[in-house]
């Protein structure tokens, strides 16, 4: 009995001692929440943004000439004399860099009904061959490309059937331009972050995280705009824009 009595002191302190440590466990688990949500709410998250306002500086202008003939050596003769038509007219405008593509043949097809035995039977028959061939000009003259545009007329006056695409306007200076227009929305979201800041008389300390948003090129004083980013080649006036979501410290 005596040895009975003698154990429970100690094990009522050996639970005590942990119901103890226990605590402490989770009074320091409560304290590091407490923190963190303290830490947490003393910074400001805001999004900064930087426009500007460029200029394309490379064209891509696209053209297709086609010829048909009833044969395919007639077809090719065709093909290549509007083809030197093609060049002498870029030439004359200054343009010796286009690039052509291979050609493409297409079979034209006729349907043909014959009386044989008093049967009627249809077959299809070449009657003759489509031969189209395409042209690819890029070029920082804009102005020149516009203006061999408006003067394609002359192709058709010289029996080439021509047909020109509406041409891209390309701004090649976005990658620089993305660079250092995302540092001038993380100096717009700084400067919007120490507005709000002092809303509350506080003062920004220093810049915690930052994040890429949207960056895209857009036709000039358009409304368009996509979630993953834009860029336009219809219009040779554009804007670009940089957004950065950042969040920053308080003092």
């Amino acid at each position: 009995m005596s040895g009975e009595t003698s154990s429970r002191p100690h094990l009522l302190g050996l639970l005590a001692g942990l119901f103890l440590a226990a605590g402490l466990v989770l009074s320091a688990m409560v304290f590091t929440r407490a923190w963190l949500k303290i830490s947490e709410s003393e910074a400001i998250n805001v999004t900064g943004s930087a426009r500007r306002n460029v200029e394309a500086d490379l064209i891509v202008w696209r053209g297709s000439f086609v010829v048909e003939q009833p044969t395919l050596l007639e077809a090719q003769r065709r093909l290549a004399d509007d083809r030197r038509k093609v060049e002498n007219f870029l030439a004359q405008h200054g343009f010796t860099n286009a690039g052509f593509s291979s050609v493409a043949i297409t079979e034209l097809q006729a349907r043909q009904v014959q009386n044989e035995g008093g049967e009627e039977t249809a077959r299809q028959k070449t009657v003759g061959y489509r031969l189209a061939q395409s042209l690819e000009l890029r070029s920082p003259n804009i102005d020149g490309v516009l203006a061999l545009e408006r003067a394609t007329v002359a192709l058709l006056e010289a029996g080439v059937v021509f047909t020109a695409a509406t041409p891209d306007f390309i701004y090649t200076q976005a990658g620089e331009a993305k660079i250092e227009m995302l540092a001038e929305a993380t100096q717009d979201a700084r400067a919007r972050a120490g507005q709000i800041a002092g809303q509350g008389n506080r003062q920004i300390a220093r810049l915690r995280s930052a994040r890429m948003g949207v960056f895209q090129i857009t036709p000039l004083y358009s409304t368009q705009g996509s979630w993953d980013g834009m860029n336009d080649t219809s219009s040779r006036q554009k804007t670009v824009t940089a957004v950065v979501n950042a969040a920053f410290l308080l003092d």
